[in-house]
């Protein structure tokens, strides 16, 4: 062994003959004018033991895995970076093709569609550059995969001419899934599974896998909630653990647990929101001040003291790092004896809570603050609806039983309206935006799609929060205390001057700073909320913004234009705020206070739990889009003919996205059902422009168009122009030979058509609608599980620059 290698005495303490180090392999393969083969190594390295060179291949082996090294056709090996290769994530497109996302960061390379056959979205690889292209794009080769994508895949499964084959719910899987006899499980023709990958894929052969799970019938009542959860991996079963550590909690709070807190019971504190919340945060009350200016108590339920840190509700907590809310379900944080019992502040029973107390002055600042533990007594539980007819006008809306409550929350509504006007002084951007809410029927299906709208009573709960988490944030800042910041960065400033060209294009001259203050950037944005377009620049402006994230370093919330913000106000439903509230607790001990769930954070601890948390709400957002659109598209399923006036929100090389107006859903037109023309993209202007024709789709123009199909495997609903359904007679004749002429599953898919089980030819059954006719022949089973090469996919062009966005959605 020799003794050079600094990491000998770690490699002896962990085995009893020890080989050298990874660290010490690299650097001698590293500082070698040439690759190294293993006999090489062995006696470069002064390993000549049998068992000690047994173990010195294993140990090269898995820094092949692990990408560090690379074995080459030589037999010898070599540091990956020295022969230009790079390690990234695989994001498959549903197109067939892909991208490669660099470790080192920097432009993603492109994946040609017969280099993914060879791979699954999600797997890490180690890949070269084929080509360099314009504007500094690269191809990829793939060299080997480092690490298979180990998300659970969801798909539907299908039986065709005795072969079994898998279709991913994910549509960036674009490979067929092949299951062999015996490993169908339980499945069924058309069912939803979950499946475990036996065989990678590669040029010849299809993934094979076999079935893990069977989830039910592909249309069943929320399905898609099912298939979300597990295509993200979100936790939704309660370990047996944390089952045990709650077994003996009650609806109601122990006496000795009130022991030592301020007593506010007597306090006319209530809580205000939606008819369906199920869970009570927060609950507050304001009174005016003699001297002028307010005091405002914005009590938040003591989650801390329930949730301990390291037993086993936090743990599963920060697995789950936020509850996750979903059009017809929540899937909590927390379970529902603490989301829904004891941490709710319900009306007319004894909660404990974390309370910020605040002054307010006249002019709307922050003047003062106070946090300590307390129990409350919520004194009514009202609705956004109730109070925004009565800020209204509507005296009675409250009802009699809640009378005495009108002039405190005619006093929260003077308060908010003077914490309005400093927030539109220190310039923070507020976005009026209408989302949409489904309503069901009592078979779980879409009956409707209405507008949420945001009443006052709405904005005034959510200055109070924002106040209440200023002072937070302050606390935590002043006593330099680790915890979680919620921070979004100023904006990128080439997005920027992207939306000024944008609003260039609509006739508005602006002249936007290359580093805006927010303050300017809100004073755009008031300057054109009256304008018809508002809802498309107002998307366009949150595009050209940086996401918000949870962090230990503090820079600063760019959007509500404020230099310190902590979210202090949800830890029923988000754990930066639990996190928040143990180092709030921890410095009020420090300064005499009883606390109890206290803890103090160290540096690395907060680091971790940012980059975890902020994971969990990406994956959230994720989640519950997919089901929206999954929705969306099954609401549409039964409009296929139907005319729709819309709004073009987004312009592509490839055709248009349109949003139907009332029903706030998004479909497409591509671009050969624009006409008999030539179309050309102009990115700048964001437009197709007619060849020969001129004629120019532009981003938000109003048009009209009607369904032509619904695509629920794609999440895409298919446009045509309203204005030529009459002339385009042939339009569903071509829509049908499409469908007659698709031959694999996933092309029978895309065309509209649901694959039915059967060994003889015939028409494949449309979506929704029953048939006893056999399906075409597939090339699933015709081939079994080999691939062939098409000629138009070889001559495919290389997709424009806006599909690495759409793969990312």
């Amino acid at each position: 062994m020799p003794k050079k290698d600094p990491y000998l005495d770690r490699e002896q303490q962990k085995y009893d003959n020890p080989v050298p180090s990874r660290e010490f392999i690299l650097e001698h393969i590293s500082n070698r004018t040439k690759p190294a083969n293993f006999a090489d190594l062995c006696g470069e390295l002064n390993v000549f033991e049998e068992e000690r060179q047994i173990a010195l291949k294993r140990r090269l082996r898995a820094m092949e895995r692990d990408g560090q090294l690379l074995f080459n056709k030589s037999k010898c090996y070599c540091i990956p970076d020295k022969v230009g290769l790079v390690k990234g994530k695989v994001i498959g497109h549903r197109e067939g093709f892909g991208f490669l996302e660099l470790d080192e960061g920097g432009k993603d390379w492109f994946i040609p569609k017969h280099q993914m056959e060879q791979v699954l979205h999600g797997d890490r690889v180690l890949a070269k550059p084929a080509s360099f292209g314009k504007n500094g794009k690269c191809d990829a080769r793939i060299v080997r995969v480092l690490e298979g994508e180990r998300a659970p895949i969801i798909g539907r499964f299908f039986r065709e001419h005795g072969m079994a084959v898998v279709v991913a719910e994910d549509p960036r899987i674009s490979q067929d899934i092949m299951i062999l006899p015996g490993f169908e499980g339980d499945a069924k023709h058309n069912q939803m599974v979950q499946i475990e990958i036996t065989q990678r894929p590669s040029k010849r052969m299809n993934a094979l896998g076999k079935v893990i799970d069977v989830l039910g019938e592909h249309m069943a009542p929320g399905m898609e909630i099912e298939v979300a959860l597990r295509n993200h991996d979100i936790p939704n079963q309660w370990p047996k653990d944390l089952e045990q550590q709650i077994a003996g909690l009650t609806d109601e709070v122990l006496e000795k647990d009130k022991e030592g807190r301020i007593d506010l019971r007597h306090l006319p504190l209530v809580t205000i929101d939606g008819e369906d919340a199920r869970d009570f945060d927060d609950a507050v009350f304001c009174e005016a001040k003699k001297s002028g200016g307010w005091r405002l108590w914005v009590a938040i339920a003591d989650v801390s003291h329930y949730v301990s840190k390291n037993s086993p509700l936090d743990r599963e907590a920060i697995q789950r790092g936020n509850s996750v809310y979903f059009p017809s379900e929540v899937i909590p944080m927390l379970p529902k004896v603490l989301s829904n019992g004891l941490c709710s502040l319900n009306p007319k029973v004894d909660r404990l809570c974390m309370v910020a107390e605040m002054t307010v002055s006249q002019t709307g600042k922050l003047s003062g603050y106070r946090f300590y533990q307390a129990v409350m007594n919520s004194h009514a539980r009202l609705t956004y609806t109730k109070v925004g007819e009565l800020l209204g006008g509507d005296e009675n809306a409250l009802g009699e039983e809640n009378a005495a409550l009108v002039p405190h929350i005619r006093e929260l509504h003077l308060m908010y309206k003077t914490l309005k006007a400093a927030r539109l002084e220190r310039g923070a951007i507020e976005f009026e935006t209408k989302e949409p809410k489904f309503i069901f029927n009592a078979q779980r299906k879409i009956e409707s799609i209405v507008a949420l709208s945001r009443n006052d009573a709405h904005k005034l709960i959510e200055e109070c929060m924002i106040l209440a988490n200023v002072a937070a944030a302050k606390l935590l800042e002043k006593h330099e205390a680790p915890a979680l910041y919620r921070v979004h960065d100023e904006p990128d400033p080439e997005k920027l001057m992207n939306f000024s060209q944008f609003l260039g294009e609509l006739g508005i001259e602006v002249t936007m700073p290359q580093e805006p203050t927010p303050k300017e950037v809100g004073e755009l944005f008031d300057r054109l909320e009256k304008r018809p377009e508002i809802e498309l620049i107002q998307t366009m402006l949150l595009r050209s913004m940086k996401q918000a994230v949870y962090q230990a370093d503090n820079i600063g919330h760019f959007g509500l234009a404020l230099k310190a913000y902590a979210h202090f106000t949800s830890p029923i439903r988000r754990y930066p705020d639990l996190v928040v509230h143990r180092a709030i607790k921890a410095v009020i001990k420090e300064q005499g206070q009883k606390t109890s769930g206290e803890y103090a954070y160290i540096q690395d601890e907060v680091d971790q739990l940012g980059e975890q948390c902020s994971m969990t709400e990406r994956r959230a957002d994720d989640a519950t889009r997919e089901v929206a659109d999954w929705l969306k598209c099954e609401f549409m399923q039964d409009r296929v003919g139907e005319v729709f006036s819309g709004v073009i929100s987004s312009v592509t090389n490839f055709g248009l996205f349109v949003r139907l107006n009332d029903l706030y859903i998004d479909g497409m037109v591509h671009v050969t059902s624009l006409g008999n023309d030539y179309y050309h993209f102009d990115g700048k202007k964001h437009c197709l422009i007619g060849e020969n024709s001129r004629k120019v789709f532009r981003m938000g123009d109003a048009i009209d168009v009607q369904v032509a199909s619904v695509s629920l495997d794609d999440r895409r609903i298919n446009l045509t122009l309203g204005e030529e359904v009459g002339q385009d007679r042939y339009s569903r004749r071509r829509a049908q030979k499409a469908v007659n002429e698709a031959t694999s599953v996933r092309d029978q898919l895309r065309a509209g058509a649901i694959p039915e089980k059967g060994k003889g030819k015939g028409k494949p059954k449309p979506a929704g609608k029953s048939s006893g006719k056999p399906t075409k022949k597939s090339k699933a089973g015709k081939k079994s599980a080999s691939k062939t090469k098409s000629k138009a996919s070889a001559a495919k062009k290389r997709p424009g620059k806006n599909a690495r966005k759409r793969a990312k959605s």
